[in-house]
Parts: structure tokens; C-alpha cells; sequence
């Protein structure tokens, strides 16, 4: 399959994920009988004005007072990364920065994304929040390279109508979803096709380098960390556990993704029994967590501190010693960290991930039907098929670094 193979005016065409009939019957584009013609999916843009129209139009912007910001004046390489989200999407992107430096020597980052919170200061010199004034900036700006990673129909126009000598990745062109470079072919294709993305050896990082014309070399990510909230919850966090390691436990991954979830029953057991190791566990996880960790907190002898800003998520993440979660947001939060890892994965490709030798991806033993799934199709979800006590022997393997990793110290 080639992208020029794609029907990109098909009514089921979705752009940044796999269309119906691919997931439901496995068919391609090549040969497929689904076929409807929509006109409307090409949208062919002509100038700045009109690319700028459609981006207000996808996102409801409202024509309104812009904030007025500085030009980028600078003899720096100036280069803009589009990467609007999810929040641990952004942070996986940012092991590209110590590349991109490495490459062109002193770099003028600036970065657009819908959670600026987790956008690694540090290193990042301009900062937007997606909305109208930083689109209407960025349009006026010029950049030495510009990086679109997200296959959205708003972030494609963004790079198409930039001003950029080099672009990478995803972009608006012929009416549709395009590919900067060649590059980016293999990440665009394995994201519509199923059968593709099954067959994919690549991780995350080494797709989205190789878009960038890099190779990726275990380049580490970047995170905003607020040291003096840490520190404090260092403290708090002493107090409660007594000394004892901090085993922090993602229960959950959000409200969508059920498939994701490892059974309550299993949770108790396993706080239950690393309790009884010498475990202090925090019960960790958002609003969508809340009342699950609530009735284990109330079921065991667990601690759960309640619903935080992400700042202070980070925060109280970075004095855990070993974190055990599904696929989630907290997963990068711990890659980024470097802590620990035990990763529930059951409904993606496990070679999507890197965890940089600091973790252990457990899967079920009879595998998963519903890839990329939010869905079950099994009477009996394959999550129930994860033992405790296979959990309890890699947390094992993971202290035995933990404790290793201090020796070497």
C-alpha cells in the first residue's frame, strides 16, 4: 500500500485513524467495497487567508482581539514543533529537542500544543496554547524547520500554511492529509491501516526521528518537573510511607478506554499482597480514577491522595520508586521521571514502546482482539487473563533493579 493508493474522498476516510470498514472487515483502499464517493472530504486551500478560514472553522475559533506577541528575532536555527496532543503524546515527542540541538547546534524552539503545562520549559524558548492569537502569530512568523506530528486536519494546515525552509511531517496538500517528506509515509500508513500497524517494528521514537531524518538513539524525554513541589511532597511522602518503597499504582487510563482495565478484584489482591512485601502503595489516577481508588483505598490498606493539577501529579509521581500502569499518560510521566515501569498492554503493538531498558511490558496470555480497541468482543476481557501473580514476579525483577541501580550509587 502507497499513499497514493489512499482514497482520500471516500465518506469513511478518517484522516488520523483507521476508517469502519478497515476495523471491522480488514479491507484496503486497494479493495475495498465500501466505497462512497464524498466531495466534501477534499478541501483544496489556496492562500494563507484561506488556510487560516478552515482553521478557525475545524476549531471554532471566533474572530476576536488577537494577543499581540514579539516577532522571533533571533540568529538561531528557529524551528517550530506542532504536536497538539494527548498530554503524554506531547511527552514522548520531546526527546526530538536534545536531537534537533545536537544536529544544528543553539536552537530557538518554539512549540503549539493543547497542554503547554507538560511542554519542558527548560528547553522550550516560546510556548503557545492552540488557539486563535497563537495560530494567527505562528502564521506570521518564519521558521528554519517546522514538525507537524499530529495527523489532524488543523495541524496539517498549520504546517501547509507556515513559513518554513524545511518541513517535516504531516501537511494539507492536494486537498487532503499529505506527507511533508517521504518520510513520513510508513507513520501515515500504519495510522489508517490496521493490517499495517499489526506489522510494525518500529517504536514511537524511532518513527517519528526517522520523519525528522534522524536515527533515534535512545534519546531521553523531557518534563516539567516543579523541584520545590517535589521536594515538599518528599517529605509528606516520607512521613506516610515510613520509609518503606513507594509502589505507585495507576489504576486506570481514563473513561474511554475499558479495554485497557485490569480487573478491581486483581487490584485488591495485589495491594494486598505487596502490602504484606513491604510496599507502601499509592493509589494513583484522575477524576475518571477517583471513586475506583476511593473503594480500594477503603478495601485495603492503600493510600490515595485524591485528584490533582498535573503539575502536582508530576510532582508527587517523582518520589514513587516503581509505578505499575496500563497504557496512559503515567506511563510517559514515569519513562520521563525514569522510574520503574510495569506497563499493562493488551490492545496496542507492544513494539510501539520504548522504556529505555527501565521497564517490563506485561500482555495477556491468550492475546487481544480488539486492536486499538475501546471495545471487547470476548465475553471474558483478555485483561482478566494477567495474574497477580505474574504482576507480583515482574514488580519483583523491578525492585531487584531498583535495588541495584542504588548499589551502583
Amino acid at each position: 500500500m502507497r499513499k497514493e493508493q489512499v482514497k482520500y474522498d471516500c465518506s469513511y476516510f478518517e484522516g488520523h485513524i483507521p476508517c469502519k470498514p478497515n476495523k471491522q472487515y480488514d479491507v484496503q483502499c486497494n479493495n475495498c467495497s465500501f466505497y462512497e464517493l464524498d466531495t466534501t472530504k477534499i478541501i483544496n486551500l489556496q492562500d494563507k487567508n484561506s488556510h487560516l478560514k478552515e482553521i478557525y472553522k475545524i476549531c471554532n475559533f471566533q474572530e476576536k482581539t488577537l494577543k499581540n506577541y514579539a516577532d522571533i528575532n533571533t540568529k538561531k536555527t528557529k524551528v517550530l514543533f506542532i504536536k497538539l496532543g494527548a498530554i503524554g503524546d506531547v511527552i514522548r515527542t520531546t526527546p526530538l529537542l536534545e536531537k534537533f540541538r545536537s544536529k544544528y547546534g543553539d536552537c530557538h524552539f518554539t512549540w503549539v500544543t493543547h497542554t503547554p503545562q507538560v511542554t519542558p520549559k527548560n528547553d522550550v524558548d516560546l510556548i503557545f496554547q492552540w488557539n486563535e492569537s497563537s495560530v494567527s502569530y505562528i502564521s506570521k512568523q518564519s521558521f528554519d524547520i517546522a514538525i507537524n506530528l499530529d495527523k489532524d486536519k488543523e495541524a496539517c494546515i498549520l504546517l501547509s500554511l507556515v513559513d518554513a525552509k524545511k518541513k517535516f511531517g504531516f501537511i494539507w496538500q492536494n486537498g487532503h492529509i499529505n506527507t511533508a517528506t517521504e518520510k513520513a509515509e510508513h507513520k501515515l500508513l500504519t495510522g489508517l491501516f490496521d493490517h499495517l500497524s499489526k506489522k510494525n517494528t518500529k517504536n514511537y521514537l524511532e518513527e517519528i526521528f526517522e520523519i525528522c531524518n534522524f536515527d533515534f538513539n535512545l534519546e531521553e524525554y523531557k518534563i516539567n518537573l516543579n523541584q520545590e513541589l517535589s521536594d515538599q511532597w518528599n517529605k509528606k511522602l516520607k512521613n506516610l510511607s515510613k520509609g518503606k518503597k513507594i509502589i505507585g499504582l495507576n489504576t486506570g487510563c481514563g473513561s474511554r478506554w475499558k479495554t485497557r482495565l485490569w480487573p478491581p478484584k486483581n487490584w485488591i489482591i495485589l495491594i494486598n499482597k505487596l502490602e504484606k512485601l513491604g510496599f507502601f502503595c499509592l493509589l494513583m489516577g484522575g477524576p475518571d480514577e477517583d471513586e475506583m481508588n476511593r473503594h480500594y483505598q477503603s478495601e485495603t490498606n492503600a493510600t490515595y491522595l485524591g485528584i490533582f493539577s498535573l503539575e502536582e501529579f508530576i510532582a508527587i509521581s517523582s518520589n514513587t520508586d516503581i509505578i505499575v500502569t496500563p497504557v496512559s499518560m503515567m506511563m510517559h510521566i514515569a519513562l520521563a521521571l525514569k522510574k520503574q515501569l510495569l506497563l499493562f498492554n493488551n490492545i496496542f503493538n507492544v513494539h510501539e514502546f520504548e522504556l529505555y531498558g527501565r521497564g517490563i511490558i506485561i500482555e495477556p496470555t491468550s492475546g487481544c482482539d480488539c486492536y486499538f480497541g475501546n471495545s471487547c468482543s470476548r465475553e471474558k476481557s483478555c485483561m482478566k487473563d494477567i495474574s497477580v501473580k505474574d504482576v507480583l514476579s515482574n514488580i519483583a525483577v523491578l525492585n531487584k533493579n531498583l535495588n541495584k541501580k542504588k548499589y551502583e550509587l
